[in-house]
């Protein structure tokens, strides 16, 4: 079922968390959702011989955090339902655990922020997240550079779906922020390339099969879903990069897919960290 109540934005007061940030009040502003600002002090890793030095320190980093906090958007998000949270411990399972106990709808989070981790594929935080999460995640472009300049407010959105039963949640997901953004859908499947049918990949009476058989199954899949104001894009070869060039063709601001987490099958899922780490915009997966 479709909700966005609460929304749980995880800062490390990083640039990054701006584009987040933006993210979260647009959507906040359009379904009248709470948003609740957390920020984790992960514990200190640097060895300290003296305990009272370790408690000093730590009362410093946590006075520090709490003053950002407090300042965190305090002005700009003050017609806005605003709940800010201060919590201890390892991030990733701070994230999810809070988003637990709290029934939080969406989580709404760059890729990687400040730390060690920063330049990996995708950052250590956020991919913890993504595999335990167990409500959907809306991560920023993943960039090394400054926060990039795509709007806040969707202005196109593509759903990526391997045509699985999880496909009916992406899609519901989409056509709904399709709708209340006034945003065109488009759909896009990618047929799966079989080796043993490699031989014939070039043949067009066999891409004609293919390509219609899928366009078959997807024009039920929503039908059954009610969607009919949505453009259908079937292609055929291997994933992520066909989602990627087409969710560029499309000029697409967000990206729905559907994660692996939680025994989902399919063939989406299994490729959804590759595509969040490559796509040219925000990615929402469900």
């Amino acid at each position: 079922m479709f909700s966005i109540s609460k929304i749980l934005l995880p800062i490390d007061f990083s640039e990054r968390s701006a584009d987040a940030a933006e993210a979260a009040a647009t959507v906040a502003e359009q379904f009248d959702t709470e948003i609740t600002v957390l920020h984790v002090l992960a514990p200190h890793i640097e060895p300290i011989a003296i305990s009272g030095q370790r408690s000093v320190i730590h009362g410093f980093a946590r006075e520090e955090a709490e003053a950002k906090m407090n300042e965190f958007r305090c002005t700009e998000w003050r017609h806005l339902a605003v709940k800010r949270v201060l919590r201890e411990g390892d991030p990733a399972r701070a994230i999810v655990d809070y988003a637990e106990s709290e029934k939080i709808d969406l989580i709404m989070m760059p890729t990687h922020g400040y730390g060690p981790f920063r330049r990996l594929l995708l950052g250590s935080v956020t991919a913890k997240v993504l595999h335990d999460a167990n409500c959907p995640v809306w991560t920023t472009v993943h960039r090394h550079e400054k926060p990039s300049h795509i709007p806040a407010k969707p202005r196109s959105i593509a759903a990526a779906v391997d045509l699985e039963p999880h496909s009916h949640n992406v899609l519901s997901w989409a056509s709904r922020l399709s709708w209340e953004f006034g945003a065109p859908l488009s759909v896009i499947h990618v047929a799966p390339l079989d080796p043993g049918t490699v031989e014939y990949y070039m043949s067009p009476e066999w891409r004609s099969e293919v390509i219609g058989s899928a366009k078959t199954r997807l024009a039920e899949m929503l039908e059954t879903d009610g969607i009919r104001e949505a453009q259908m894009h079937i292609e055929v070869g291997g994933l992520p990069d066909a989602v990627m060039e087409r969710t560029r063709d499309v000029g697409a601001d967000l990206l729905v897919i559907g994660r692996s987490a939680h025994g989902h099958d399919g063939r989406l899922p299994t490729n959804a960290y590759a595509i969040i780490r490559d796509a040219p915009c925000p990615v929402l997966s469900v």
